[in-house]
């Protein structure tokens, strides 16, 4: 029964191949006249299966680098329209590819590897990589916090940004590490072959299948039309 409720969070492996589907297509057919409304449907279409934080939080991002990355074919073409917009393509797959991912919860990830079999290694690879970069994220701005209050200065200066930004950095990095690995031990996560149990499991639903044939027939019809 499960299969046939319609879910607002896709199913993390078909989150992943779309995802790959999405930037390999745009990055092969960026030249074809059809490919900018492909990507607007694409960008339509994630939003509505529950995409719609990550790709806000790219858009910034895919405006600064695509919009640069444009600029600089057109003006090495000659004034080249379509070689601007061809690279702008390239830019928007790559943009809702990496959004698509994002939009994965790394522990749902988790689920879904584990429940197909893969091995415990790369699981436990890819629960680290996912997490890594809000942790990231949350620990440089604790620490540029922890500089405001203290009035250390600006982290322009080469030796402020030394001393009181990138050395705290490195050490609560190095702290981190210590506790993700006992963290890790600690919840019965091994790279040999001993038996284990999921608590939820993940299972794909018929709006998954739903969102593979929209990206599918849309491609289709940017070649074909």
């Amino acid at each position: 029964m499960t299969f046939f409720k319609f879910k607002a969070r896709l199913y993390p492996l078909v989150a992943v191949a779309a995802s790959l589907f999405v930037i390999v297509f745009g990055l092969v057919a960026a030249r074809e006249a059809n490919m900018s409304y492909y990507l607007l449907g694409v960008l339509a279409w994630v939003s509505l299966f529950g995409c719609v934080k990550s790709c806000l939080k790219l858009l910034p991002a895919f405006v600064v680098f695509g919009g640069a990355f444009a600029g600089i074919a057109y003006a090495s073409a000659g004034g080249d329209v379509e070689a601007a917009i061809s690279m702008l393509n390239r830019f928007g797959a790559l943009f809702l590819g990496v959004a698509l991912s994002m939009s994965v919860e790394a522990v749902r990830m988790t689920r879904a590897l584990s429940q197909v079999r893969t091995p415990r290694a790369l699981t436990l690879g890819m629960l680290i990589a996912m997490s890594f970069v809000p942790m990231l994220k949350g620990e440089i701005g604790r620490v540029r916090e922890a500089m405001k209050t203290r009035g250390a200065g600006s982290v322009l200066d080469p030796k402020i940004f030394y001393r009181a930004f990138l050395v705290p950095f490195v050490m609560r990095l190095v702290n981190i590490s210590d506790t993700l690995a006992l963290s890790v031990e600690t919840r019965g996560f091994t790279l040999g072959g001993g038996l284990y149990s999921i608590y939820k499991k993940e299972y794909p639903a018929l709006s998954d299948v739903l969102f593979v044939i929209g990206l599918a027939v849309g491609a289709a019809l940017t070649v074909v039309l």
